[in-house]
This record gives C-alpha cells, structure tokens and sequence, in this order.
C-alpha cells in the first residue's frame, strides 16, 4: 500500500525476460534506498513492484507480459521518461495523500495542460471503467500520484485535477504532453462502495444497501 506521495523519479528499461531495470536519477533517491530491502515494494508510475536485486543506485523487478499490457511501463514513450517511485507505506507512517494500493485500474491520456498564477490545471481522459470510480473533490491516482479531482465531465469521461508546482516540478507530471498516456488507479474507497451498493450475484438480499436499509439502522 502507498500514499501517492512522490519520494523520486528514476528510470526504467527491459534487462531481458520479465525483468526491469530502475535506476534513481536524484538525490532524494537516498529516501528509498536507505531502507530499501529484498522483497519491498515499491510503486512504479503507480505500478506496485517487488525488488528482486539492489544496486548502488537502483534495483530490479519483474513486470510480467500482463502488467505491461494493463498500464504504461512497456510503453517506449515512458521509458525514455522518468517514472514516479514511492517506497510502501510503514505501519505508523504519516498518509499524506489517500490509500493507493498500487493496482493500475487502467490507463488514461492527458487532454490538456494549461499554467495558472498559482498551480497547473491538467485535464485527463479515462476509460469508462475507471471514469465510474471519479467524483469531485474525490481522489485519483495518476502515475502514482495522489491527486484530488477539481472538476469531472461525466458525458466525456473526463476529470481536472489542479497540481501545485511543488507537485509538478517534483515529478514526471512535467514532462507530459496532451496525448500522453497515464496510469490510473480510482479511490479503493469507491470500489468497496459500488459492491456493497450494488445488486449482483454475490451478494444476498440482506448485503444490499437500500433507503429502508439505512432508515431501520438510523441513517435516515
């Protein structure tokens, strides 16, 4: 489980097989890798992998043919970029963005981004499947990064976020032009929500959550 919070960028290229090669490109690397052990994970582009080897400034992992399938990190596009990096959360450790489990739901394209006198307003488009998990003032992953949804376009599926410029210098947000892809990952909050909500085969009558549910336990 991570935050969404950036700690560095890095690198990432095929090193043959199903393995991939990280490699930190600044100092604020020594965040992660101070405490970086075999079998850690580590959120890559919002993508959740497990160190397989360390090196002095990186390490590998192994992003299976359906990994890359389902987000951008096969893309030639992201590997000549960097890719956002935060180490999983430690139990007692401060949660500053919202719990992103590091499961990429899909992938997204920005549309637009335009500079503001205090901030960048990015607008993205996302799948249908993902676009049902979106809600104003909710909060998205995009590349990992924690972010809060400004405005939402239902007809075109398609949501706002504001970016501070802490934000925008800090990671690959930057270096995005309209047309790039994105991974996205929607609030895990929101997922729970739709199953207990909606009718389907396995749920029982008694798990549905329904206006004479909520009135009989005092909601109403």
């Amino acid at each position: 489980m991570f935050t969404g919070l950036i700690q560095a960028l890095g690198t990432i290229k095929p090193v043959g097989g199903d393995s991939w090669q990280i490699t930190f490109v600044r100092q604020s690397s020594v965040v992660i890798m101070e405490d970086l052990a075999y079998g850690d994970s580590v959120a890559v582009d919002g993508v959740c992998l497990t160190v397989e080897k360390i090196f002095h400034n990186g390490f590998i992992a192994t992003a299976s043919p359906e990994t890359l399938r389902r987000t951008t990190l096969g893309n030639e596009q992201t590997q000549q970029k960097y890719v956002n990096l935060e180490a999983s959360l430690r139990v007692g450790g401060k949660v500053g963005g919202h719990f992103v489990m590091g499961h990429v739901d899909g992938i997204g394209q920005l549309v637009e981004a335009q500079q503001t006198a205090s901030s960048w307003e990015m607008t993205f488009a996302a799948p249908e499947a993902i676009a049902r998990y979106i809600v104003p003032k909710g909060s998205i992953a995009v590349n990992g990064i924690s972010l809060t949804v400004a405005l939402y376009d239902p007809e075109l599926y398609q949501f706002t976020v504001a970016v501070i410029p802490l934000t925008y210098e800090e990671t690959n947000l930057r270096y995005l032009f309209p047309g790039s892809w994105v991974n996205l990952e929607g609030d895990i909050l929101g997922k729970y929500v739709e199953k207990f909500v909606s009718p389907g085969k396995t749920h029982s009558k008694n798990d549905i959550v329904t206006p004479d549910f909520l009135a009989e336990h005092g909601y109403l």
